[in-house]
């Protein structure tokens, strides 16, 4: 969630990640978890999942550092080769999912180091999810498997 900068987004996922027994947990900036908006939300499951402090200039690099030991990458994005969530086999020796940025996604320089995308198929008129909410869903669809 290292692109992911809005408060209330980064204390569900980390609430979420902790619920589902989540490695850890990147983060832009580590401060954020002393804020009371963040607390209100997260209803201490930062005291129970590691956070890693991942700034978005450096996390095409720690990226790279968990594919060298092993880790598949999964970006949650609509792209022209996203495969639905459902449909995605998540590698055996773990993934690391990568959450965009409110309103922007995943940027041009991370794209390319991910070994694919997934989406959340969708029904309705409005084309996106909240990122807390897709970062959920590809959680639990990740535990599932």
């Amino acid at each position: 969630a290292s692109l992911v900068d809005k408060v209330p987004n980064l204390a569900g996922l980390c609430r979420t990640c902790e619920v589902f027994s989540c490695e850890s947990l990147c983060m832009p900036n580590t401060k954020i978890i002393r804020e009371a908006a963040f607390q209100s939300m997260s209803v201490t499951a930062e005291k129970w999942l590691p956070i890693r402090e991942v700034p978005p200039d450096k996390l095409p690099a720690q990226l790279l550092d968990f594919r060298r030991r092993g880790y598949e990458l999964v970006g949650v994005e609509q792209t022209h080769d996203s495969v639905p969530l459902n449909e995605w086999c998540f590698a055996e020796g773990g993934t690391v999912l990568v959450l965009g940025a409110e309103k922007e996604g995943i940027g041009a320089e991370v794209l390319p180091l991910l070994d694919g995308c997934v989406e959340i198929p969708q029904l309705g008129q409005i084309r996106s999810l909240n990122v807390h909410v897709s970062g959920s869903l590809a959680i639990w669809e990740y535990s599932k498997q």
